[in-house]
């Protein structure tokens, strides 16, 4: 099963890219470790997570067809 992740801001500067693929990842907890492994920058940043448009604060299960969107702190003005 793969796992399209989509990134904002700084956080693509981080994976040098906007998006990307991820196989075999069944939840946000499993997808954080990934990342972390990958990109440990990604560790000392605040972010959040959305999963079908949906800001999550817990772990939640992932399937094939979950949008998955990696979102920096928002700025007003």
């Amino acid at each position: 099963m793969k796992i399209k992740v989509i990134a904002f801001g700084y956080i693509a500067d981080i994976l040098g890219k906007d998006a990307l693929e991820l196989e075999d990842i069944s939840d946000t907890d499993m997808l954080k470790s990934e990342l972390y492994a990958k990109y440990p920058d990604l560790m000392r940043r605040e972010y959040k997570i959305a999963v079908n448009q949906q800001i999550i604060s817990e772990d939640i299960s992932l399937d094939e067809n979950s949008e998955v969107v990696l979102l920096p702190p928002f700025a007003g003005g």
